[in-house]
C-alpha cells in the first residue's frame, strides 16, 4: 500500500490502482483462509521484539462498549477513515492513525485499543515499557526505533500504555537528561512515521505530558467516569442473560457514583456469578448493591 501511495503521488494512477487491487485480492484470500481455519494469523515476533512487544488478536467490537456520543462519534470516524484509507491516499490524504487517549484508570482506554484491533481485524501490539526503558544511555531510544520499524513491517494497532513514562514534561523539576532524550527521540519517530499502523498513546496523567506531544497526534480522546445513565447501561449490557425485572434502578443510580466503567462492569459480573452459584438467574437490587459496594471498598 505504501508503494501504491508513492505511485499515486507520482501521477502513476494506473500502476497505483493495480497495486491496490493486488493487495485487496490478497486480503480477501487470507480472510477466507482464516475463516475456514477458525484462527487468526497472529504475527511471530523476532527475539529482540518479543521483549518489547506483546501481541494479541482481540475480537471485541464497538457495539460491546457503552460510550458517550462524543467518543463514539470519534471512534466511528477513525474506523471509517481506516476502512476508506485507499480512497483518501489516492487524493494524497492520510487517515487518522496517531491517537492520544487520556482519562482515569478503568475508563475504557485500553478496551478501545482492543476494539479498534477487533473492528479492523489487526493484531494489537502492546509496548512493554519494562523492556523499552533502561538505565543505559541511548539504549531506550534504540529500542523505540525498533518498535517504529516494526510498525512499517507489520501493520497493526500499537499501544503505548502508561505513556507518561515516556512522554513526561521535559521542563519538570525532576527531569534528567536521559528522559529528555527519550522524549525527543519519540517525537522524532512519531513525526517521521509513515506506516499504515495505528499508534495509540494512553495515559492516566495528561498533566504530566509534554505539551509538544499534543500537536503530534491526529486525535485526542478524553475519557471520564461515566454518568448515572451510562453506568446503568453498562450494568444492563453485562446482565443481558439474566432477569433484572426486580432491580430498583433508582437505588442503583446512587451506588454507581464515581466508579469507573471497568469497576461497574466487574460489579455486574460479580452479581451475576453470585446468582448462578445460588442456582438462579435473577439479579436483585441487594445483590447489585453489594457488588458495587465491594468494588467501591476495593478502591479505598
Amino acid at each position: 500500500m505504501q508503494a501504491a501511495a508513492k505511485e499515486a503521488r507520482q501521477g502513476h494512477g494506473k500502476v497505483a490502482q493495480q497495486l491496490r487491487d493486488l493487495v485487496d485480492k490478497a486480503k480477501q484470500e487470507q480472510s477466507a483462509l482464516v475463516r475456514r481455519a477458525g484462527v487468526h494469523p497472529t504475527p511471530v515476533l523476532r527475539d529482540e521484539l518479543a521483549t518489547l512487544l506483546s501481541v494479541s488478536y482481540p475480537d471485541h467490537r464497538l457495539s460491546s462498549m457503552v460510550l458517550v456520543p462524543s467518543i463514539e462519534e470519534k471512534l466511528l470516524r477513525i474506523l471509517h477513515e481506516q476502512r476508506q484509507q485507499d480512497r483518501l491516499r489516492s487524493f494524497g490524504l492520510q487517515p487518522r492513525r496517531k491517537l492520544l487517549f487520556v482519562g482515569p484508570p478503568g475508563s475504557g482506554k485500553t478496551m478501545t485499543a482492543s476494539v479498534l484491533a477487533g473492528e479492523l481485524r489487526r493484531p494489537l501490539f502492546t509496548i512493554r515499557l519494562d523492556g523499552v526503558i533502561t538505565k543505559f544511555m541511548g539504549e531506550t531510544a534504540a529500542k523505540l526505533r525498533q518498535i517504529f520499524e516494526a510498525m512499517n513491517q507489520t501493520i497493526g494497532i500499537y499501544l503505548f500504555d502508561e505513556f507518561d513514562a515516556i512522554g513526561s514534561n521535559r521542563r519538570a523539576p525532576n527531569d534528567i537528561g536521559e528522559v529528555r532524550r527519550i522524549l525527543n527521540s519519540f517525537l522524532q519517530f512519531l513525526e517521521n512515521d509513515e506506516s499504515q499502523s495505528i499508534i495509540i498513546a494512553a495515559t492516566n496523567h495528561p498533566d504530566l505530558l509534554d505539551q509538544a506531544l499534543f500537536r503530534r497526534f491526529d486525535d485526542l480522546i478524553r475519557y471520564e467516569f461515566p454518568d448515572s445513565e451510562i453506568s446503568i447501561r453498562i450494568l444492563k449490557s453485562h446482565l443481558t442473560q439474566f432477569n433484572t425485572d426486580s432491580v430498583e434502578w433508582g437505588e442503583i443510580t446512587q451506588a454507581v457514583q464515581e466508579l469507573s466503567q471497568a469497576e461497574i462492569a466487574r460489579a455486574a459480573d460479580e452479581a451475576a456469578k453470585e446468582a448462578v452459584l445460588q442456582g438462579h438467574t435473577e439479579i436483585t437490587t441487594r445483590g447489585l448493591l453489594l457488588a458495587l459496594a465491594e468494588r467501591r471498598q476495593a478502591n479505598l
